[in-house]
């Protein structure tokens, strides 16, 4: 019985072709050919990218950032200036002591809450 040839039967339109010879230097040399260029890419796209998530945390930055405690009071409706010793004479001045609990007016068709 007869032996069968081992290579491949190419015409000589595709022995000529860029493909079919990366595919045959791509068997003698693996990493050569696909790992280094696939690592090179991979390391070239982390410093590519690295100015881009830069630029997408320093707008985060901006936009949500500490504010002083002047900056908290001033947002509200009533931004006064809050003076701790004013603030205790004031609440000294009120009488605490007497007070009398009352019932929040009700809209009409409402519960009220009394049984």
């Amino acid at each position: 019985m007869a032996v069968f040839q081992s290579k491949k039967y190419r015409s000589a339109a595709d022995a000529s072709s860029f493909a079919v010879r990366y595919r045959a230097m791509m068997a003698k040399h693996p990493f050569l050919l696909f790992g280094l260029p696939f690592i090179s890419v991979i390391v070239a796209g982390s410093f590519v990218l690295t100015p881009a998530t830069a630029v997408r945390y320093e707008k985060h930055d901006r936009r949500v950032r500490q504010m002083t405690r002047e900056e908290e009071l001033g947002i509200g409706k009533s931004g006064r200036r809050v003076n701790i010793k004013d603030e205790y004479y004031r609440l000294a001045a009120k009488d605490i002591d007497n007070w009398e609990q009352k019932r929040v007016k009700r809209l009409p068709g409402e519960h009220d809450g009394v049984l």
